[in-house]
């Protein structure tokens, strides 16, 4: 049975290290959209292009799964529904799932990008202390029942399916 690895965390927390880690362990597509971002558009977020990039990875992930290949995706994914979809999205597939969620301290945080910036500048992004910020306040923490793999609740109220949400918060999904 093929696994869906799904990275969650904030900048800084390991996610891409681990990732990389559980791609050669497991002969896995890793799809990492920072790697991607720099290259093709020049920065981060690039008017939206990030969303557009996340929702084609998203649909070769489960491409991937359907051919028998394991997948890490390596988003971060701040918000219960974004993993949520991900979740059923992968297990309608057939696949496991797998959240890897990296937490720390905002003290470790600055450190690794202060460190990844000084290190290796032209692979990463700069970050403000006002990107930092607002970072925390968007991120919604995996409580105990979403690490523990329990029930997925329904779509948000307005929605027919989480396929449907994913189509709309990932533009090129479908």
């Amino acid at each position: 049975m093929t696994t869906l690895f799904l990275m969650v965390g904030l900048p800084g927390a390991g996610k891409t290290t681990r990732a990389r880690q559980l791609a050669e362990e497991h002969g896995a597509l890793r799809l990492t959209p920072d790697e991607w971002m720099l290259p093709l558009f020049g920065e981060a977020e690039a008017d939206g292009k990030r969303d557009v990039l996340e929702g084609r990875m998203l649909w070769l992930a489960l491409e991937a799964i359907k051919v028998g290949t394991n997948v890490v995706v390596d988003y971060g994914c701040w918000s219960r529904h974004e993993r949520s979809a991900i979740r059923w999205l992968a297990e309608a597939e057939g696949a496991r799932f797998r959240m890897i969620y990296l937490p720390l301290d905002a003290e470790t945080q600055r450190a690794r990008i202060t460190d990844r910036w000084a290190t290796a500048a032209g692979e990463t992004f700069p970050m403000t202390e006002a990107d930092i910020l607002h970072g925390w306040a968007q991120f919604e923490e995996p409580d105990a029942a979403e690490l523990e793999r329990g029930a997925i609740s329904g779509p948000p109220p307005g929605w027919v399916s989480w396929r449907e949400w994913a189509a709309t918060r990932w533009p090129s999904f479908t």
